[in-house]
């Protein structure tokens, strides 16, 4: 059953976020765009890959409206520990929440049953609380930021040009599609 279109899981937790910890909930965020980024663990390989890049494109996703949550099974006194000790994750400047009841990947679908992991994994959730974009990946492959401020400005574009949509690479400022019966087989 796909879950696009349908409404995110209401969540909340603690997270470590710019030296403090702070209680951060789904509600909290309503009426914006958000990024829910799940890793597998602190203190790993290709995870601090992953949150450094999406750190270096934090100031993009910002002037776009979009909050970022980073989210992993580790408690948010882990996120601090290794916030302050690696240079790479020393960049982030969103929340990285503490999920070590398991309760967030579990409403977002994305515990690794029998091991208290999450998987990588990206969810895209527009201002009504609607999931608009999701990515999992295996443990090895990284994600890429770059592709997924692409992405979130597709979901933008859409949902301010009702009846019109991105084709595939699409970058902003480039043409845009318009769905007809006319379009069918023409492409």
């Amino acid at each position: 059953m796909s879950i696009i279109n349908t409404q995110a899981p209401r969540w909340f937790g603690t997270a470590y976020h710019n030296g403090d910890f702070v209680e951060v909930t789904s509600g909290d965020y309503e009426g914006h765009w958000y990024v829910v980024f799940f890793y597998p663990a602190d203190f790993t390989f290709v995870c601090p890959t992953e949150l450094e890049d999406l750190a270096e494109h934090y100031d993009e996703l910002q002037k776009l409206d979009v909050n970022v949550f980073s989210v992993s099974t580790d408690k948010h006194f882990t996120h601090k520990a290794w916030h302050e000790s690696s240079e790479r994750i020393g960049k982030i400047r969103f929340p990285m929440v503490g999920d070590p009841t398991t309760e967030i990947s579990e409403a977002f679908g994305v515990l690794r049953e029998g091991e208290g992991a999450s998987d990588r994994a990206t969810f895209l959730i527009d201002p009504d609380g609607v999931i608009q974009f999701v990515e999992m990946t295996s443990e090895g492959v990284g994600r890429n930021a770059s592709e997924l401020v692409r992405k979130i400005k597709a979901a933008q574009y859409v949902r301010n040009h009702p009846g019109e949509v991105c084709p595939a690479k699409w970058e902003e400022g480039e043409d845009t599609l318009t769905p007809s019966f006319d379009l069918s087989g023409k492409l």
